[in-house]
């Protein structure tokens, strides 16, 4: 081989390294306390109280850091995958400084948060986890594996260790609810006289659909079972809708997550037995706090806890659990 032709293939191999199918280097930017800046935060859904203490929560972070805009915006449909992704690549388009999104299904957001990424766009997950891939600044969320062990352990001290029980799902791909109920089967597991009689029915997003739901349960159950637990706000008021249709209130033990007005009564009468409680406020706070954090060129911890409680009738009216049982909203 003579020396022209090594050193044309020589420059051939640097250029196809270097070559179109490689990805742009992502560029960051670090900005000033005088920049205004427009954060995006995107919640599953507008519709339950949870999403509308979140946004309190940054819409307070917004206030107190200045120069920070927030942009509020959702599908008001939890189960609306499609409509977040496109909300998501709006607030791309729009270029905006930072989103912070609670995926509504773990995979299906990778690609949409990818691509604010690529665009230089930074991005806070809150709520609920995404796939592995993207480099996210950070994680802000209940331990909802932990809150699901809670609600197994209250389940069981309602029980006095022995009996059957439901539990309902929420839906496939949301992870934050797929890991209560993995704490919760985990949990009750370390109880032997406790059985889990159903665990695999899903209530879907919508109050109507899980009382739907769990009427059929109870049909399918023929009443013989002593405890159920539903994982999410609007899967726990169409259960406890069903204990009542079903003349079952007050007989079956019934754990939620996430309170309601028609849950804390529900409490407050002894049809329900304990609600789960989670800090959307907090949450929402931690999220846009992090994100402006990022941007402005601190350090920012990859994983920020907002806590879990447990709250019943005994508890329900201490100054702590009325706080989170009854959190700041926003319409």
């Amino acid at each position: 081989m003579n020396l022209q032709r090594l050193f044309f293939l020589c420059v051939l191999a640097l250029f196809i390294g270097c070559g179109p199918t490689d990805k742009p280097a992502r560029t960051t930017t670090t900005a000033s306390p005088d920049k205004k800046l427009r954060i995006a935060v995107i919640p599953k859904g507008t519709t339950h109280q949870f999403w509308k203490s979140i946004n309190a929560g940054a819409q307070r972070a917004a206030k107190e850091l200045g120069n920070v805009e927030v942009e509020w915006t959702s599908s008001p449909k939890e189960d609306d995958t499609t409509g977040q992704i496109s909300v998501v690549k709006g607030c791309i388009t729009k270029g905006l400084d930072g989103i912070c999104v609670a995926p509504n299904h773990s995979q299906s957001l990778v690609d949409a948060v990818e691509e604010s990424i690529d665009a230089g766009i930074p991005v806070v997950i809150f709520d609920s986890g995404l796939a592995k891939g993207p480099e996210i600044v950070s994680y802000v969320a209940t331990n909802n594996e932990n809150g699901g062990r809670l609600a197994a352990k209250q389940m069981a001290k309602s029980l006095e260790e022995k009996g059957s029980v439901i539990l309902l799902r929420y839906r496939e791909g949301s992870e934050s609810t797929e890991q209560r109920e993995k704490g919760f089967l985990d949990e009750i597991a370390k109880y032997p006289n406790i059985k889990v009689v159903s665990s695999d029915q899903y209530g879907d997003s919508t109050v109507q659909s899980a009382k739907q739901k769990a009427m059929q349960l109870f049909v399918a159950n023929e009443g013989k079972f002593d405890g159920i637990f539903a994982v999410c706000e609007p899967n726990a008021v169409g259960v406890l809708e069903a204990l009542e249709q079903s003349n079952l209130a007050s007989k079956v033990k019934f754990i939620a997550f996430d309170p309601s007005d028609r849950l804390i009564a529900g409490m407050e009468a002894d049809k329900v037995h304990g609600i789960v409680l989670q800090d959307p406020v907090e949450m929402g706070y931690q999220s846009v706090k992090t994100i402006v954090a990022k941007i402005r060129g601190e350090e920012v911890k990859k994983e920020i806890g907002t806590g879990e409680y447990v709250a019943t009738k005994e508890n329900m009216t201490t100054p702590e659990m009325q706080k989170l049982l009854k959190p700041e909203v926003v319409e």
